[in-house]
C-alpha cells in the first residue's frame, strides 16, 4: 500500500487497478488506519486529476454486486460539498421541486465542511431515508420525492470509515465527498450536480461521459458554491448539448449578497430551513432555492424554461405547498411505511 500512498502524496495518478488492490487489501484487513488516513488526507488536501478520480469511481462501480436502483423518471440534485457555508439549498430545492410535481431522488451526505449536511438536516426534521430500492420507489410514489439512505453507497466506504477510526472519515473525507455525486448506485433520468471547485470539471466531464443514459448538468460559479446561486451568473455544462450560462439578472431576479445565504446558528437551523420553505427568509436565499428547483423542473420536462420554473417554484412556496410537503415527510413514521424503518 505504500506505493498508492506515495503516488497520492506526490500528486501522481492512481489508476483503476491500483484502487482495486487497495480495496482488496482493505477487505483483507491489510491496510492500517495510518495508511488509510495518509492516503485520503493527501487526496483531500489536493484534489486529484481525472485519472485518479475516474479510477476511484470506476473501481467501486466494478465491485458492485447489485444492479443500480432504476428511477428513470426521477431527477437527482447533489453537490460536491465545500465552498461557502450556505443554507441547505439542494435539500430545500428538492422539496420545492417535488411540491411542483417533479419526481425527485435526493442523494447526499453528512456535512463535510460545515455543520449540517443533507442527511443531518433530514434527521433534524424527522424525515426518513429510504433503506432499499423498493422503499425508495414506495416513497417516490407517495410523496413525489425520496431521500436515499446508505444502501446506495459502496460498502467499501463504510469499511474505510471503520478503518480510520477514531480519526473519523469526516476529517479526511474531502476527496470522497467531492466524488459523492458519482458514487450512488442509482440510475435516474437526470442529475443536477453542483461543483464547488471548478478545477474538478475535467474529472467530472470524464465521469459524466460514463453515464450517457443520465442527462447531467454540472454547475459552478465564481463564488465557489456547489449549487446555482441567484446572486451571480452560473455556468452549466450539459453532458449532451454543451455549456450555457444561467444569469439571474436575465431572469429578473434581483441581486443580493452571499451573506443572505448564510446558514443560521445551529440552534436555529431547523426552524430556519422550514422558514425558507415557507418563504420567510432573505430574498436571495428564496430566489436561490427557486433557481435550483427550476433547474430540476427543466431537467424533468415539468417546466419548459428557467423563467417558467422560477415562477412556478415561487408560487409553490407562496402557496405553502413546499412547507406542507416537508411536514408530511416529517410525519412519515415506521407504521406508515410498513414498519420497515428503525
Amino acid at each position: 500500500m505504500r506505493a498508492i500512498v506515495t503516488a497520492a502524496v506526490r500528486g501522481e495518478p492512481v489508476d483503476t487497478a491500483s484502487w482495486h488492490r487497495f480495496w482488496d487489501a482493505l477487505a483483507d484487513r491489510k491496510v492500517d488506519s495510518a495508511e488509510a488516513a495518509a492516503l485520503f488526507a493527501a487526496l483531500s488536501a489536493r484534489l486529484p486529476g481525472p485519472q485518479t478520480a475516474d479510477g476511484f469511481v470506476t473501481s467501486l462501480t466494478q465491485r458492485r454486486t447489485k444492479r443500480p436502483a432504476r428511477l428513470a423518471s426521477a431527477v437527482n440534485i447533489v453537490g460536491t460539498g465545500g465552498g461557502p457555508a450556505t443554507v441547505n439549498v439542494s435539500t430545500a430545492a428538492a422539496v420545492v421541486a417535488a411540491a411542483m410535481g417533479v419526481r425527485v431522488l435526493k442523494t447526499g451526505s453528512r456535512a463535510g465542511s460545515g455543520s449540517v449536511g443533507s442527511i443531518d438536516m433530514l434527521e433534524r426534521l424527522g424525515i426518513p431515508l429510504a433503506r432499499s430500492a423498493e422503499e425508495a420507489d414506495e416513497l417516490l410514489d407517495r410523496f413525489g420525492i425520496t431521500f436515499a439512505g446508505q444502501f446506495v453507497y459502496p460498502a467499501e466506504l463504510a469499511r474505510l470509515a471503520r478503518t480510520v477510526l477514531p480519526l473519523g472519515l469526516r476529517a479526511i473525507g474531502g476527496f470522497v465527498n467531492a466524488l459523492g455525486p458519482f458514487l450512488a448506485n442509482v440510475s435516474t433520468g437526470a442529475q443536477l450536480t453542483g461543483i464547488a471547485d471548478p478545477a474538478m470539471l475535467p474529472a467530472f466531464h470524464r465521469l459524466a461521459a460514463r453515464r450517457p443514459d443520465t442527462r447531467m448538468w454540472l454547475c459552478h460559479n465564481d463564488l465557489g458554491a456547489d449549487e446555482l446561486l441567484s446572486i451571480t451568473p452560473n455556468q452549466v455544462h450539459d453532458n449532451g448539448t454543451g455549456a450555457f450560462t444561467v444569469d439571474p439578472a436575465a431572469l429578473g431576479i434581483d441581486g443580493g449578497k452571499l451573506a443572505d445565504l448564510d446558514r443560521p446558528a445551529d440552534d436555529d437551523h431547523t426552524a430556519g430551513f422550514l422558514a425558507l420553505l415557507a418563504g420567510h427568509a432573505p430574498a436571495a436565499a428564496i430566489a436561490t432555492v427557486c433557481l435550483n428547483a427550476a433547474a430540476l423542473a427543466v431537467l424533468a420536462g415539468v417546466a419548459p424554461t428557467f423563467d417558467d420554473g422560477v415562477r412556478a417554484a415561487r408560487t409553490t412556496i407562496d402557496a405553502g405547498a413546499a412547507l406542507d410537503l416537508a411536514q408530511r415527510l416529517g410525519a412519515c413514521t415506521p407504521e406508515t411505511t410498513g414498519g420497515r424503518r428503525g
